[in-house]
């Protein structure tokens, strides 16, 4: 089903309520890097990848996602509800006792939509080029997609999973940095420099896009783009720009909501802020 970008900013407006109240629930989780991606995830799930809500581990014949950077797990969960792959009530239990919806992604609960744990960071990328290589293996034309965080890349393994990805010719692979320049101890300037991703990624040898990821029109234009581009022999990165926090105010761009959940009152300012478009769990 195609939707306009209206209605796509629509539901991701509802996934970030979602959010911000998964989150205040049980006072523990991380808010930041989700309402940044809400837009990124809403395009994905709702107009681009080829994907079923009944789901089956080996998703054969459909588009696959994998969550690196698995602590932004409450933007995922929001959009498998949102898009039926389990009932939105169910988010009321993130994070709770015996609760389907751990503070990082798991797989021995599972919950539809999840195919690898990824509590750790780095590992996303060598987990979605082995799935992209099955599918080539079994003929199989749908593609994978991933999300990591810029900081995360600070990983050693993903530089290994990067040259390896050219090199064996692995363009069934769709890849997205959250670039939003912030991580749990401050701005990745500061921590870590990344320096120019752009360019790393060229040298290595993928085909890289630059997008803005609080723009859902262009960054549906941009994954569509991206699609475009498999099956040319390299696979792609989308080195997507977004704000840590965005649509709320007073928590955009600030690594201090990488991890701390909002108080009643400030949960209360957040949704004011928020429109309630597919009515709340």
């Amino acid at each position: 089903m195609k939707h306009t970008t209206e209605e796509l900013e629509e539901i991701a407006s509802q996934i970030r309520r979602d959010i911000v109240r998964m989150v205040h629930g049980c006072q523990s989780g991380h808010p930041g890097g989700s309402l940044g991606c809400a837009d990124f995830f809403t395009a994905l799930y709702f107009e681009v990848m080829h994907h079923a809500a009944d789901f089956t581990m080996d998703g054969k014949g459909e588009d696959l996602f994998f969550l690196s950077n698995g602590h932004i797990s409450p933007v995922w969960y929001s959009t498998l509800a949102r898009a039926g792959y389990f009932e939105a009530a169910e988010l009321a239990t993130f994070r709770k006792l015996d609760s389907r919806l751990q503070g990082h992604p798991t797989t021995h609960e599972h919950l539809p939509g999840i195919r690898i744990a990824s509590g750790s960071l780095g590992q996303g990328m060598s987990v979605a080029i082995g799935a992209a290589l099955a599918k080539k293996l079994n003929d199989d034309k749908a593609l994978v997609f991933t999300l990591h965080g810029d900081g995360e890349l600070q990983e050693g393994q993903n530089w290994e999973a990067a040259m390896f990805a050219p090199f064996n010719k692995v363009d069934n692979l769709i890849c997205t940095v959250d670039y939003n320049g912030q991580q749990i101890d401050g701005p990745t300037e500061k921590v870590l420099s990344l320096e120019s991703l752009q360019a790393k990624f060229e040298a290595f040898g993928w085909h890289v896009i630059v997008s803005n990821g609080n723009d859902m029109a262009e960054i549906v234009k941009t994954l569509q783009y991206a699609v475009s581009l498999t099956g040319k022999g390299r696979p792609i990165m989308n080195l997507m720009s977004t704000q840590m926090g965005y649509g709320v105010d007073f928590m955009m761009g600030s690594h201090k909501w990488h991890g701390v959940a909002p108080n009643d009152e400030q949960l209360k300012l957040a949704l004011d802020q928020l429109k309630e478009t597919l009515g709340d769990y």
